[in-house]
């Protein structure tokens, strides 16, 4: 009895060790990200991921990083580079977590960067696989406000190039910070962004 007792306690000292160093891991990935040390911050998601192959989140977080980073360059080398890491870290992921949201909005913003840098080959490719992408997220997690938000900035793009009315995306805009009000993510670690860019799309809807 006393041996199985000795056991268990090493087994639970080593999870939390590992939960510890898990923990510290991504913090330390997001102080590097709020930091502009993008590669950095790109590489320690990715050694998580690579020992923590079941879990979404630091695959997740590859993506989110390098498309984020391929918005905010004009370098095309470069945002071929950051959109590619982006999509290799959710191609491993998508099969796996196939009913997953926020993986499912990450793919629309992947196309969205490339629509941003590319209209003229890419807008007319992938403006529809975007939509499809938003619809499916909308069916599994109505109220997530990434979703909300995701579809109406995507769809303000379009109105403001057709010249269509904005209101109803206006609205949707406004309903996505209702939303951030009340959604509660699973763990510190879970996503937790976008209520600043809905703030600022909605004053320019103003």
């Amino acid at each position: 009895m006393e041996k199985a007792l000795i056991i268990l306690a090493l087994v639970m000292t080593a999870l939390t060790s590992a939960q510890t160093s898990y923990e510290q891991n991504m913090q330390k990935a997001f102080d590097l990200w709020s930091e502009g040390k993008t590669e950095e911050a790109s590489a320690v998601f990715e050694r998580i991921a690579m020992v923590d192959n079941e879990n979404w989140l630091p695959g997740y977080y590859v993506a989110l990083v390098n498309t984020t980073a391929a918005f905010e360059t004009t370098d095309q080398a470069k945002v071929e580079n950051l959109i590619g890491k982006s999509q290799e870290a959710l191609n491993f992921l998508k099969n796996k977590h196939k009913d997953n949201a926020e993986l499912l909005v990450m793919q629309a913003m992947i196309y969205t960067a490339q629509i941003a840098h590319d209209p003229m080959t890419n807008g007319q490719k992938l403006s529809g696989p975007v939509m499809e992408l938003y619809g499916k997220a909308s069916a599994i997690a109505p109220n997530n406000p990434r979703v909300v938000l995701g579809k109406a900035q995507f769809e303000m793009g379009s109105a403001q190039f057709f010249g269509t009315d904005t209101k109803p995306i206006c609205e949707a805009i406004e309903q996505s910070l209702e939303l951030f009000d009340t959604f509660k993510p699973e763990s510190p670690f879970h996503p937790q962004w976008g209520r600043e860019q809905a703030e600022e799309s909605l004053k320019n809807c103003k």
